[in-house]
């Protein structure tokens, strides 16, 4: 089995005109889907991620206040699963409630050393 990190990406429950409501619904479905990863031996770890943060950037080593660019490109957490391959990691996020909050997840391989 290798390791995939999914990153989850722009979430509408993120927008300021969202209710802390919206995002508690989507807290629950994600402790239930994390729940059936771990019940089927998929999961590694999960983190959700604080809105702050620093960005260091470029040679000059420039340091802005935010982790963040553009809302939609906002990561928000990740989980870490165990796969067969990457179709089988596509498959496991495919099913992840994020998405019905018009999110993203990218799907990365961790390189083994």
């Amino acid at each position: 089995m290798e390791q995939f990190i999914l990153l989850f990406r722009g979430s509408d429950v993120y927008q300021q005109d969202r209710s802390p409501e919206a995002l508690q619904k989507l807290t629950v479905k994600m402790i239930d889907w994390v729940d059936q990863l771990v019940k089927n031996g998929h999961h590694v770890s999960s983190e959700r991620f604080q809105q702050s943060g620093r960005q260091i950037n470029g040679t000059k080593r420039t340091v802005t206040d935010t982790p963040f660019g553009n809302a939609k490109d906002v990561i928000g957490g990740c989980t870490i699963v165990l796969a067969r391959n990457i179709a089988e990691a596509v498959e496991i996020a495919r099913v992840c409630p994020i998405l019905e909050t018009n999110a993203n997840i990218e799907i990365r391989p961790i390189q083994s050393v």
